[in-house]
């Protein structure tokens, strides 16, 4: 093989090495682009009446009077998209699509439909207004979210383990069945939650809409080797913190130590292990994160520090209920295959 063939073949894999990082960053672009959008449309839903806020269980953002048109618009754009997203996990899976460097043609047509999915519900917002919010509650929205983070932690722990870098003993058939059927979950939801909300211009939905774009972004990247870059995905974790704090500060809310801290304390805890980081500066980590939380609740009080084990204890708890979850999902599916022999030999 001459040389000259040789730099061909080098420069052809850097160039698709490029293509799925490209693609990334055009994402991210493109996310914060959108999200302008939606602020300066927003100023058109001003004039919307609202009913009275009544609580934390109660979604302000929906119309006062809804019709079968405008809950159509919403339901139906939603199960479109949802269904589009799925369509696109089974083909790639159905035809064992693996990781490679650059981008697959899949790839293209899964960012196509979520960007011309994005759009529609821009336009559907500005048309009929409500989102999914209309007919459920908003702790459905705010529980997929959980769902997806947990499932996160129970996926990646035999990679960079649970607790300090420990790895939880799940059974394998728990660990392959978190990893293979995990983008259907992401995807529902994401597009669930993306499709709750109206496309409002309140600090809040930019913040939530932004990070939803980004969650799609990463989806559609499937069976690329940037879907599997662990600073990105740990950018993609980390980022419920800063949503979950700065959103209930500018709601004005005085739990917001119990996101940053909660959320900051599953960084300390789990995902820092995961991108081999040195132990001095694990411990400078843990250190900061000791110092911080020293200084706010020193004059917070020390009474309210319970705060901080809030969210680390549930989403814990979460994966181990989780995995018991799957493994009973997964005893059930063998007992109703082995009786399957049986009972055909019964009938024969």
């Amino acid at each position: 093989m001459s040389a000259t063939t040789i730099e061909s073949g080098q420069r052809s894999n850097e160039a698709m090495t490029r293509k799925d990082n490209i693609a990334l960053w055009a994402g991210i672009l493109f996310s914060f682009l959108f999200t302008a959008l939606i602020w300066w449309t927003g100023q058109r839903l001003l004039s919307i009446p609202h009913y009275p806020d009544t609580g934390a269980s109660w979604y302000y953002w929906r119309l006062m009077d809804p019709t079968i048109v405008t809950r159509v618009s919403a339901w139906g754009l939603y199960a479109l998209h949802q269904i589009s997203f799925w369509g696109l996990i089974y083909y790639a899976q159905k035809n064992s699509y693996k990781y490679k460097p650059g981008l697959h043609r899949l790839n293209v047509i899964a960012l196509s439909v979520n960007a011309a999915f994005i759009l529609l519900h821009l336009f559907q917002t500005q048309i009929w207004y409500d989102g999914l919010a209309q007919d459920v509650s908003i702790w459905s929205s705010q529980a997929s979210v959980v769902i997806l983070l947990v499932w996160v932690l129970l996926m990646e722990n035999s990679r960079r383990g649970l607790f300090f870098g420990k790895k939880v003993k799940f059974s394998n058939q728990i660990n392959r069945f978190a990893r293979k059927y995990h983008g259907y979950l992401f995807a529902w939801a994401i597009v669930y939650t993306f499709w709750y909300h109206p496309m409002e211009g309140t600090s809040g939905h930019l913040i939530g809409f932004f990070y939803m774009f980004l969650l799609m972004l990463q989806g559609s990247l499937m069976f690329t080797r940037v879907h599997l870059n662990r600073w990105w995905n740990l950018t993609l974790e980390v980022l419920v913190l800063v949503h979950g704090t700065l959103v209930a500060i500018m709601q004005g809310n005085e739990l917001w130590p119990m996101f940053a801290f909660g959320f900051a304390g599953i960084f300390v805890i789990t995902q820092m292990h995961g991108l081999g980081l040195k132990m001095w500066s694990r411990a400078l980590i843990l250190t900061l994160y000791i110092a911080a939380a020293i200084y706010v609740y020193s004059g917070r009080g020390w009474v309210q520090l319970n705060e901080i084990l809030r969210i680390p204890i549930i989403e814990y708890a979460a994966v181990f209920l989780l995995a018991g979850l799957i493994a009973g999902g997964l005893w059930i599916a063998r007992k109703i295959k082995s009786r399957n022999p049986n009972q055909e030999a019964q009938t024969v």
